[in-house]
């Protein structure tokens, strides 16, 4: 028996299943550097920095918790190319094995690609403005890890309205 979880919908094109799983891949490598900043790997940042940032220490939880949810809400992009943004999986009560409002989806997706370019757009600009104290290669690795997120909008946009396309075609042949 297979599993359907990550098994994409039927008639999805490439470029959509290549673009929602590149928007739940973008969190990683500044989820990756947040963690490590939480278990006190300064990166090149200034001891300043580090003590700013309450790292380690109640600082961490901020940023296990940013990593964390970030990767999560970005995951939710497979919905939009797997079986399961268009059927409740079973094991969910309640709603197990009932169809996804297509509408909701999309609303949602829709309010996600807004705050996820304004939150990449101001993320990044004010990264690469702020006068960060420590090693001149720490700023470049700050930019490495962030500008991936920049991505996270505009491929939310196309797998969202592909997503509310198809749906749409679909609720018109049944």
């Amino acid at each position: 028996m297979t599993s359907t979880a990550f098994r994409s919908v039927a008639g999805v094109p490439r470029w959509a299943k290549w673009s929602a799983h590149t928007v739940a891949l973008v969190n990683v490598p500044s989820g990756i550097w947040r963690l490590g900043l939480a278990v006190g790997i300064p990166f090149g940042l200034a001891q300043s920095e580090m003590d700013a940032m309450k790292t380690p220490g109640w600082g961490s939880l901020y940023l296990v918790f940013l990593a964390v949810f970030s990767e999560a809400v970005a995951f939710l992009a497979l919905g939009l190319v797997q079986p399961w943004g268009e059927v409740w999986p079973r094991w969910i009560p309640f709603v197990g094995g009932k169809s996804v409002s297509a509408r909701k989806v999309v609303i949602t997706s829709s309010l996600g690609v807004l705050a996820t370019t304004i939150y990449a757009g101001l993320f990044v600009y004010t990264t690469f403005n702020a006068d960060m104290a420590g090693e001149p290669w720490a700023d470049w690795l700050i930019a490495i890890v962030y500008v991936p997120l920049l991505l996270w909008g505009p491929l939310l946009a196309v797998v969202t309205w592909h997503y509310h396309r198809r749906r749409a075609q679909a609720s018109i042949k049944v």
